[in-house]
């Protein structure tokens, strides 16, 4: 039965970053940093099917722009070294993969925090399409808000058994789409685009030794995943394997929340009978 205390959030750094967790303190944690929304509200369904099994702890970004990468990852160290977390596995979601590399190259050779694996969702070492960023960043900066919002709608609609969830995941819903409808949103959003840009880890990944996982869903037009996993089989000495999920898209997280908790946690390690549900 789940005893644990409810999620909280954690009030803002001077950056704007936000963490909050939930679960026991004794389960493994898993750190999930998110995508280019930059927040935990996409994460309701894959919480509760999680639930009981990990310490899940999450993070908001910083809204508008400034804060780089690094600031990121310091601000990240900050909030789970007060939080006293100092071993988990690492969740980086497409944007939030890059954050990931930044992550483990600031605690490779220190004492102080374990990374027992990185888990890319959607994610990626340098960006394997530069030209897709250039046509995306007049889309996001122009598009008029209500159409966004008729966009986002009719994706979450068209998320296959997504009207079955719970009221919580629903309102969770609600909140992302009214959060992407804010100015300074947008401007957070190109921000990241631009950090992605800018990023390349491949140095990081081809010292990585930790275990590295990717989860992808078949129908990815953002990330093409086809590359993505050539460079990591071929360069990354810490691969060990992916999952390409079925009927999933660049979110299987939202979109097969069961089959993708149910791979995170036969690759850290723990049982997943009776995920479905």
């Amino acid at each position: 039965m789940w005893t644990s205390r409810p999620l909280l959030p954690v009030e803002p750094m001077p950056r704007g970053l936000e963490m909050r967790s939930e679960g026991a303190v004794d389960l493994p944690a898993l750190v999930y940093f998110p995508g280019l929304h930059g927040d935990w509200f996409l994460t309701a369904s894959i919480r509760e099917v999680l639930r009981g099994r990990v310490r899940w702890v999450e993070f908001s970004y910083p809204a508008g722009r400034g804060a780089s990468l690094v600031d990121h990852v310091v601000a990240i160290r900050e909030r789970l070294a007060a939080a006293d977390i100092r071993s988990a596995w690492i969740l980086g979601e497409s944007f939030g993969s890059q954050i990931a590399w930044e992550f483990l190259e600031s605690v490779r050779g220190r004492t102080g925090f374990e990374v027992r694996g990185l888990i890319l969702v959607g994610g990626f070492v340098r960006y394997p399409w530069p030209l897709g960023l250039r046509l995306v960043q007049p889309i996001v900066r122009y598009l008029p808000g209500w159409i966004l919002g008729i966009i986002l709608r009719g994706y979450l609609l068209g998320v296959r058994g997504l009207g079955r969830r719970s009221p919580a995941v629903l309102d969770s819903l609600e909140q992302f789409i009214a959060r992407r409808l804010e100015p300074a949103d947008r401007e957070a959003l190109l921000h990241r685009l631009d950090l992605i840009r800018a990023s390349d880890p491949r140095r990081i990944a081809r010292d990585t030794q930790v275990p590295v996982w990717s989860l992808m869903g078949l129908w990815d037009p953002i990330v093409p995943w086809p590359p993505v996993r050539r460079w990591l089989r071929r360069e990354c000495p810490g691969w060990c394997g992916d999952r390409v999920l079925w009927g999933a898209d660049h979110a299987p997280l939202v979109s097969a929340p069961e089959r993708s908790a149910e791979t995170i946690l036969e690759w850290i390690g723990i049982s997943g009978e009776n995920i479905h549900r």
